[in-house]
């Protein structure tokens, strides 16, 4: 009898056993987000509900009930029902510059000069102690009459205070008689990639284009690393607040990126950063001997190159005549020797070269020289930064030559209104052309060259699919025959731009083994009528599972 009842007898305690494990088997995870519908821009672009995080990437992703099943979360975190998305890539802007320029008068959307010179007066009385008084975002297509000013205002109010206001595009600046004279500049310097402005009389107007630019800045004191850092941080609180995990800085020195890889690795710079280097001496000859640098946060393995300037300023360098200038037509900012070499030096390093050119004949020129560098490397991902205007004749190279097209939608619909005046209605077509692009390499990447544009993500997916300004002008959208599709779109914020930095294995997705960077939205992008997408509201993000903005 006793014998045939012990296996009752221990059976509660087998059943206690047998539930243990299967509590003690499911696997530690840090975090679980669950009542979502969550965007995961995998290849194929599939939904989920859920996500699992564990060491700042993702683990699993399924369903609520699936997870729990085979995680115990130290975190869980309910998305009641929003939208989720990977953290959003620029992948081209001016973080740095962005950051320093954050004390500057901010010009955009004035509407006339006078506007301008009232807010240069105000940024004085803020900051009276300041050696100069700079300013950016002024553009003259928005005044009446559209033409450029001069600096006669700025010497009769600021004679004893160097001004230096740059254009909305960062090719143009005005400047007064004070910052001329610091900088060493007269009517007689000579000048080579650029412009210095003068009137009929032969007088210096102020006005300075691309190279000419560079005379000034280069006496405009540089801030203490305190500054920088503190305004670095501050500009890293702008960007997560509008969904931004990544950023393509386009332009830097090494100093600037060890500045801020040392805010990175003491914890406070959370972004995770693509530096494109300026092509000094001592940067190529510092990298070109010690390699790229891939770090979890950190990314340097590309070169930046101007070739031309900005449409805005004429300094883009076009095949034929402005139509509003008939007998100008830009110029490059170096030689095609030059362009020649350095690609040649940069295909036999391990970098790649990324090429500003928006003139089709800057365009025409730099793929011609990647195809001839390049010899048929197909995945080098060298990169055309702005790709504005192509011939149709040239449109072919970027899949013929594996050059990766990195475009900022917002440009065109800030442009569109002038865009016509420079380029005339048959080139006009062949501007912009962002859906054409991503045809022939199968991919773009997509930024939006902030400070040149807003920071807002959001603004270049709308601008993207919609071809539309914040007031939905034009209602039928500019040129829709290259918008992009909502997939697309997102895919070039997010995975396509990390593709272009060579990162497409470590970010851009939600699935696992990916770092865990993600944002919750209000707003189903992929859904939601047209004109709603700019005002989507970021309500989460966070970066390698840690919430860098909003939530309890």
């Amino acid at each position: 009898m006793t014998q045939r009842f012990r296996p009752l007898l221990a059976l509660p305690l087998l059943l206690g056993g047998f539930s243990a494990c299967q509590t003690t088997s499911r696997q530690a995870a840090d975090l679980l987000v669950y009542n979502a519908t969550v965007y995961t821009v995998d290849s194929a672009f599939s939904k989920a509900q859920a996500f699992a995080v564990k060491d700042g990437k993702f683990v699993a992703v399924g369903t609520a009930e699936e997870l729990r099943g085979k995680f115990q979360a130290e975190q869980e975190v309910d998305a009641n029902g929003q939208f989720i998305y990977p953290g959003f890539y620029d992948a081209h802007c001016h973080f740095y510059r962005y950051a320093l320029g954050l004390r500057d008068a901010d010009l955009v959307g004035t509407g006339s000069w006078r506007e301008v010179v009232q807010k240069l007066q105000q940024q004085r009385q803020q900051y009276p102690q300041a050696a100069w008084l700079t300013g950016r975002g002024w553009d003259q297509n928005d005044w009446p009459g559209k033409q450029f000013p001069n600096k006669d205002t700025l010497d009769a109010l600021f004679p004893n205070t160097p001004v230096f206001i740059v254009r909305v595009d960062g090719h143009a600046a005005l400047v007064n008689q004070k910052a001329l004279e610091l900088a060493g500049i007269t009517a007689r310097t000579p000048i080579s990639g650029g412009t210095i402005t003068k009137n009929a009389a032969g007088q210096l107007t102020g006005l300075l284009v691309d190279n000419a630019v560079d005379l000034v800045t280069a006496k405009i004191p540089e801030p203490t690393p305190t500054e920088a850092n503190a305004a670095l941080l501050e500009a890293q609180q702008r960007c997560v607040a509008v969904g931004l995990t990544s950023l393509a800085d386009a332009g830097l020195d090494k100093a600037n990126i060890d500045q801020m890889a040392a805010l990175q690795q003491q914890g406070k710079l959370k972004l995770r950063l693509y530096t494109m280097l300026n092509p000094t001496a001592a940067n190529k000859e510092f990298y070109f001997k010690n390699g790229p640098v891939y770090q979890d946060r950190l990314t340097v393995n590309s070169f930046k190159v101007y070739a031309d300037g900005a449409l805005g300023s004429r300094g883009a360098c076009l095949v034929e005549a402005y139509h509003d200038k008939p007998k100008e037509t830009g110029f490059l900012l170096s030689t095609e020797k030059e362009y020649r070499q350095l690609a040649k030096d940069i295909a036999a390093s391990k970098f790649q070269m990324n090429t500003h050119a928006i003139g089709d004949s800057a365009n025409r020129i730099i793929l011609n020289i990647y195809g001839e560098a390049l010899k048929g490397q197909k995945d080098r991902r060298w990169r055309i930064e702005h790709a504005q205007v192509i011939t149709p004749a040239d449109m072919p190279k970027f899949g013929q030559f594996g050059i990766v097209p990195s475009v900022q939608p917002t440009h065109a619909t800030s442009d569109m209104y002038w865009a016509g005046e420079r380029l005339g209605a048959e080139r006009l077509k062949t501007a912009y052309t962002y859906e054409q692009l991503r045809k022939q390499y199968g991919q773009v990447a997509l930024g939006s060259d902030f400070p040149v544009e807003d920071i807002n993500p959001l603004f270049g997916f709308h601008s993207a699919v919609a071809r539309q300004d914040a007031k939905n002008y034009p209602a039928t959208g500019f040129q829709m025959e290259n918008a992009l599709s909502r997939p697309d779109a997102l895919r070039g914020m997010t995975t396509w731009a990390a593709h272009a930095a060579f990162e497409d294995k470590q970010k851009g997705s939600i699935r696992p083994g990916m770092a865990a960077d993600f944002v919750i939205l209000d707003t189903d992008l992929l859904q939601a009528p047209k004109e709603k997408l700019r005002g989507a509201k970021v309500q989460q993000t966070w970066i390698a599972g840690e919430r860098v903005f909003g939530g309890k």
